[in-house]
């Protein structure tokens, strides 16, 4: 039966026959230099052949190891080509998602178990960040940011409305009989979102200067935990605390609820995404369409 040569051997000899220095192969190789000697060696006397002329300081091939290292060049490059596709179709089978950190956990997740059902085949990674994300120098296929749906490049798809307003527990609430006695109380800010307070304020007709105390947080989620507990009066994002204000954990004690419009959350793609017609983007489409509210937006 014909059999394959020692399959380590071939790799040494190939990168020696390229680099024409067993010390080179062997950095290359990860090995020591005896090491890679001890291959070609291996290799020569299965082939019984000599593949190269060894000198001082010198290694060259000879006229049948130039031969027979072309011949498995190309096959090696052939194992390399067809490895590499066969990787790129594993790696297109994971859709990388990026959303700021209160996004994930309170409106993406639930979202992503329609996504799950509709392709068990893929693999969905979620990474949480507040960044505005670059498609072209990071590992993602989407991502949510809050913004007013106009990014060049990408398209848009919005996913909530952005209406806010101070919400907190009912026992505070209680106390609060004015809007100016919000300025009394402690409130809960996010780094993430740092103008909603002076926002709402403007809306309503009030400066926000002389608020006494306030507590800061690095997400929203984090601030409404916070407002449950009691710490404080929050600045609620109605479309991420629905749970909490059905069940009266929050509420909102003027229900003086300011749509931001169009600055609002969007999942936003490359166009290149948007316009593929690989089956993972495809699908990955439909499922943004199912759980959008408005069409895409192309910029």
């Amino acid at each position: 039966m014909d059999s394959l040569p020692p399959l380590n051997a071939l790799r040494a000899f190939e990168v020696v026959g390229r680099l024409c220095s067993v010390s080179a192969a062997a950095q290359e190789l990860c090995v020591t230099p005896a090491a890679v000697s001890r291959q070609i060696h291996l290799l020569e006397d299965y082939l019984r052949t000599a593949l190269f002329y060894r000198r001082h300081r010198r290694i060259t091939l000879t006229a049948a190891g130039r031969d027979y290292h072309q011949e498995i060049t190309r096959h090696l490059a052939g194992i390399r080509r067809v490895t590499r596709t066969l990787r790129h179709a594993a790696a297109s089978r994971v859709l990388n998602l990026r959303a700021p950190h209160t996004i994930a956990m309170r409106w993406l997740l639930p979202q992503l178990a329609s996504l799950h059902a509709a392709h068990p085949e893929l693999e969905v990674r979620l990474h949480t960040s507040a960044f505005p994300p670059d498609f072209d120098s990071e590992d993602l296929d989407a991502a949510v940011v809050l913004n007013e749906g106009r990014a060049p490049g990408l398209v848009h798809y919005q996913i909530l409305e952005n209406e806010i307003s101070p919400v907190c527990t009912p026992t505070v609430a209680a106390r609060l009989e004015r809007i100016e006695q919000l300025l009394d109380e402690t409130l809960l800010h996010t780094h993430a979102r740092p103008d909603d307070w002076t926002m709402w304020f403007e809306h309503v007709g009030l400066p926000l200067a002389g608020a006494s105390r306030d507590m800061r947080f690095e997400s929203s989620a984090l601030a409404y935990e916070a407002a449950v507990s009691g710490y404080g009066i929050a600045m609620g994002q109605k479309s991420l605390i629905q749970q909490e204000l059905a069940d009266g954990r929050l509420v909102a004690p003027f229900d003086r609820w300011m749509n931001l419009g169009a600055f609002t959350y969007y999942i936003v793609m490359p166009r290149r995404n948007y316009e593929s017609q690989a089956p993972e983007a495809i699908a990955m489409r439909k499922w943004i369409e199912s759980i959008s509210i408005g069409e895409a937006i192309p910029c």
